[in-house]
C-alpha cells in the first residue's frame, strides 16, 4: 500500500474515534424544534394559532478525507430524526440515512458539499420532517507541493557589494489548506549557489554571502532555490526554481596602457587633420565605467598634434594639426595621459584612475613639389600695354634638400586665348596679345613650377587690366522720339543719357551738344543737364507731317577721359498726329490716296512693251529676208564686225547686262545650233528648210537676246519704282 493511502487510513481512524466520542457526549446534537417551541411559549402565542411541528433532525458534523483511494465507498456519517421510533415507519431519501463518498474528492477543487435530506412516512409517503440542508466538509491532506509562480528569476547586484546585500525575493505558493495543519507552511533553502549567496528560510529573500565579488572575475551565477512545506519536516513536499544573478559593473578598474612607449612613422606629405596614430588604454570595466579622455601632457612641437577619443572604441586618436616638414623637424616626442570620465569615489582607494605613455612620431622624407614664395601673386597691367610687356614675376623653390632647378609654365586651361607668356627659367610673365579690359578685366592664371623629378607645384597669378579711355560714349538706348504736330516752342520732347564701356576711377562725366552742321538748327535745341543727361527742346511750333515727317538730329557726346573721346549719335524725331492729351495717333509720312500709277510709270511700261514688239517684228522680217546678208564675210570673227545702234553706253551696267564671254564664243554657239538643226532634219527632213539657222541669223538672235535681257533689267527697275511709290 502506498504512503499516501496509509496516511489517509490513519486520519480516517482518528476521525471515526473522535466522532463516536462526541456522539456519546451529545455535544453535537441539535434540536432546532425545541428551541423554536420554547421561544413561542414564552411569547404567549394565542391558543387557536396552529402549533408548528418542531424539528427533530439529529446529525453529527460530517467530514470526509480528500483523495480517498479505497475500493469501497467511504462512510461519511448517518442522518437521524427523533420522529423515527425505530419501527421502520420513517423513510429517508438517502436510503437508510448513511452517507458514503462514492468517488475520489479533491479539496483544492471543492472544499465542501451542501446536501439536502428529507424524512417521509413509508406507508403514506408523506414527509414527517421538513426538508433540511447539511454540509459535508472535505478535510485536507498534504497532497500539493509548493510552486514558484514567478520563476525562473533574473536578478542583478552590483559587483563589490558588501556582505548581506539583498539581491531578490522569491515566493512559493502551496494549494493545501493553510488553516489546517502544516501542509501549506513553506520554508526556503538554497540547493545550489553557495557560498556566494544565501536565502532567508521564511521570507525567501536572497542575499550576498561573500563580500567584494568581482565582475571581471565572474559576472554571472545560477542559484537553485527550494521551497518545502510541512515546515521543512521530513515527509513534506517541495518545489524548486532557478535564480540567475548577474553582477553589474562598477568603476573599480583604472585605465592602463599595454605599453609604456609607442612609435609611429608618417610621411611629411600627410594632409592636415589626418590620423597619425591610434592607441588604447585597457579598462576591464564596461559601458560608461570604461569611458576615458586622452590629452597631450607635454612634448615638442606644440600645436602640431591633437588627440581625441573615439566614442565607439574608446581609442585615443592622434590627429595632425599643422603640415609636416622633414627638412625642418624629422621627429616628435609626446606624453599622453588617459583618464576615466566617471570616477566612483567609493573606489579611489584602488589607485589613481589614469595612466600615461610616451609616443614618438617619426617623419619620413618625400619628394615634395616646388613651393611658390607667394601662393597668390597680384599683378597689374595697363589696357594699352604693348605685346611683350613684362607685368610681374613668380618665384618657387624646391623644399627638398636636393634643391632641383625649377621651370615655369602657364596652365593654358586658365589662359585659353594665350594673352600671356611666362619665361621658363626666370618666371617673368609678359603680355602675348593686346588686352581689352572691357572684354576681360581680370585674368586668373595658374602657374606650374616643375622640378627635375617631375613633381609639379602650382601657384596663382591674378592679373588685373587697368582701364584706359579707349571707348567713346554712346546713347544709353535706341531712343524713339515722337513729336506732336501741335507741340509748342520750348517744350522738352526727349531726355537722353549715355553709357561708356570704360570705367574711370572718378566715374563718368558726359557733355552733350548738337553736332556742328546743325548747331544753329531752327527747329530744335539741346540743353545739357550737367548730370550725364541732356534734354531736346523744340524751338518753334507748327510741325507738319506733310512737310517733313522725320527729323534727324546729330548729337555729340564727349567723355571726361584723357584724352577725351566723343561720338556723334543720330536722334530720329518723328512728327505725329496726336490727340488732345498728347498721345500719338499716327506718325511718319502721309500715304498717297491714289491707287493708280503716275504718268511716268505708265510711259516706262509702255516703252518696254513697244520694245518687245519691235524685237518680235525684226525677227519675223529677218526670217523673210534671210537671203540678204547682214554680214559680208560669214566666216570672219564677229569681234571684227562693228554694229552701230543709237544707244548710250551704260558703263558697268552694260558689263553686267551682257555676258562678254558668250559674245566671244559665238562660233561655238552657232555650231551647236547647226548640229541641233542637223539632228532635227534627220528626224523630220520636211520640217526645216536647208538654210535654217545660218550664221547671220544666229548673230541677230544673240544680239536681240541680250537686248531683251537688258530690257528685262529695265522692267525690273521700273517695277521696283512702282512698288516704292505705292
Amino acid at each position: 500500500m502506498s504512503r499516501r493511502a496509509c496516511r489517509a487510513l490513519a486520519l480516517l481512524a482518528i476521525l471515526v474515534a473522535w466522532r463516536e466520542q462526541t456522539a456519546c457526549a451529545g455535544g453535537l446534537n441539535v434540536s432546532s424544534g425545541e428551541a423554536e417551541e420554547s421561544r413561542r411559549s414564552d411569547g404567549g402565542a394565542p391558543r387557536d394559532v396552529p402549533q408548528r411541528h418542531r424539528r427533530s433532525w439529529v446529525w453529527n458534523q460530517f467530514f470526509v478525507l480528500e483523495e480517498y483511494t479505497g475500493n469501497e465507498p467511504l462512510y461519511v456519517g448517518k442522518l437521524h430524526s427523533d420522529v423515527d421510533k425505530g419501527d421502520g415507519k420513517v423513510k429517508y431519501v438517502l436510503n437508510t440515512g448513511d452517507i458514503h463518498a462514492t468517488k475520489r474528492l479533491d479539496r483544492e477543487a471543492q472544499a465542501y458539499y451542501t446536501l439536502s435530506a428529507q424524512a417521509v412516512d413509508r406507508i403514506t409517503n408523506l414527509p414527517v420532517e421538513p426538508r433540511s440542508e447539511f454540509v459535508v466538509k472535505v478535510q485536507d491532506i498534504n497532497d500539493n507541493e509548493p510552486k514558484f509562480l514567478d520563476g525562473p528569476y533574473l536578478a542583478g547586484v552590483p559587483e563589490m557589494s558588501p556582505l548581506g546585500t539583498m539581491v531578490v525575493q522569491v515566493a512559493a505558493t502551496d494549494a493545501d489548506d493553510p488553516t489546517y495543519g502544516n501542509s501549506a507552511r513553506v520554508v526556503y533553502s538554497i540547493i545550489h549557489g553557495q557560498p556566494y549567496f544565501s536565502v532567508e528560510p521564511k521570507t525567501g529573500v536572497i542575499r550576498t554571502a561573500l563580500p567584494n565579488m568581482d565582475r571581471e572575475t565572474r559576472d554571472q551565477y545560477v542559484l537553485v532555490i527550494q521551497a518545502k512545506d510541512m515546515v521543512g519536516q521530513m515527509g513534506g513536499l517541495s518545489g524548486t526554481t532557478s535564480v540567475t544573478v548577474t553582477l553589474t559593473d562598477v568603476n573599480d578598474n583604472p585605465p592602463r596602457f599595454p605599453h609604456k612607449n609607442y612609435q609611429y612613422t608618417v610621411q611629411e606629405s600627410l594632409p592636415v587633420q589626418s590620423v597619425v596614430a591610434r592607441f588604447k588604454a585597457a579598462d576591464a570595466d564596461i559601458g560608461s565605467n570604461a569611458e576615458m579622455d586622452y590629452r597631450i601632457m607635454d612634448g615638442d612641437g606644440p600645436g602640431q598634434f591633437n588627440i581625441t577619443t573615439d566614442e565607439d572604441s574608446q581609442d585615443g586618436v592622434l590627429l595632425l594639426l599643422k603640415p609636416l616638414d622633414f627638412e625642418t623637424k624629422s621627429s616628435f616626442s609626446l606624453r599622453i595621459e588617459a583618464t576615466n570620465r566617471n570616477i566612483d569615489s567609493s573606489f579611489l582607494s584602488l589607485g589613481p584612475f589614469s595612466d600615461t605613455t610616451s609616443v614618438k612620431v617619426t617623419v619620413e622624407d618625400v619628394n615634395e613639389p616646388p613651393v611658390f614664395a607667394a601662393p597668390l601673386s597680384r599683378m597689374v597691367v595697363p589696357e594699352d600695354a604693348r605685346v611683350g610687356t613684362s607685368i610681374g614675376r613668380v618665384s618657387a623653390h624646391d623644399p627638398d634638400n636636393i634643391n632641383s632647378a625649377i621651370r615655369y609654365s602657364i596652365d593654358r586651361n586658365t589662359d585659353l586665348e594665350r594673352f600671356f607668356n611666362v619665361d621658363a627659367l626666370s618666371g617673368i610673365i609678359s603680355t602675348a596679345k593686346p588686352l581689352d579690359r572691357e572684354a576681360n578685366s581680370v585674368h586668373n592664371l595658374t602657374i606650374f613650377a616643375i622640378e627635375s623629378r617631375k613633381s609639379i607645384g602650382r601657384g596663382v597669378a591674378l592679373v588685373t587690366v587697368q582701364d584706359i579711355n579707349d571707348n567713346a560714349p554712346v546713347f544709353a538706348i535706341d531712343y524713339e522720339t515722337l513729336l506732336c504736330e501741335n507741340t509748342m516752342p520750348g517744350q522738352v520732347i526727349q531726355t537722353i543719357s549715355a553709357v561708356d564701356r570704360d570705367e574711370p576711377l572718378k566715374g563718368h562725366s558726359f557733355s552733350f551738344s548738337l553736332a556742328a552742321p546743325i548747331a544753329v538748327n531752327l527747329n530744335f535745341t539741346l540743353r545739357d543737364n550737367r548730370d550725364n543727361t541732356a534734354s531736346i527742346l523744340t524751338k518753334r511750333g507748327g510741325f507738319q507731317r506733310r512737310e517733313q515727317p522725320v527729323y534727324r538730329l546729330p548729337v555729340l557726346i564727349r567723355d571726361s577721359g584723357t584724352p577725351a573721346l566723343s561720338s556723334t549719335n543720330t536722334l530720329s524725331v518723328r512728327v505725329c498726329d496726336c490727340d488732345a492729351d498728347g498721345v500719338a495717333l499716327s506718325c511718319g509720312a502721309i500715304a498717297y490716296t491714289s491707287t493708280g500709277l503716275s504718268t511716268g510709270a505708265l510711259m516706262a511700261i509702255l516703252g518696254c512693251i513697244v520694245t518687245l514688239l519691235v524685237m518680235v517684228l525684226l525677227i519675223v522680217m529677218m526670217r523673210r529676208r534671210r537671203k540678204v546678208p547682214l554680214i559680208l564675210e560669214e566666216e570672219r570673227d564677229i569681234r571684227e564686225n562693228i554694229v552701230r545702234y543709237d544707244d548710250e553706253g551704260g558703263g558697268e551696267e552694260d558689263t553686267e547686262a551682257f555676258d562678254m564671254v558668250t559674245l566671244r564664243n559665238l562660233n561655238v554657239i552657232c555650231d551647236g545650233m547647226r548640229q541641233h538643226k542637223w539632228r532635227l532634219r534627220r528626224q523630220r527632213d520636211d520640217y526645216f528648210p536647208n538654210d535654217l539657222f545660218s550664221r547671220r541669223e544666229c548673230l541677230f538672235f544673240v544680239f536681240f537676246f541680250f537686248t531683251f535681257q537688258r530690257q528685262g533689267h529695265c522692267m525690273i527697275s521700273l517695277l521696283r519704282n512702282v512698288r516704292t511709290h505705292l
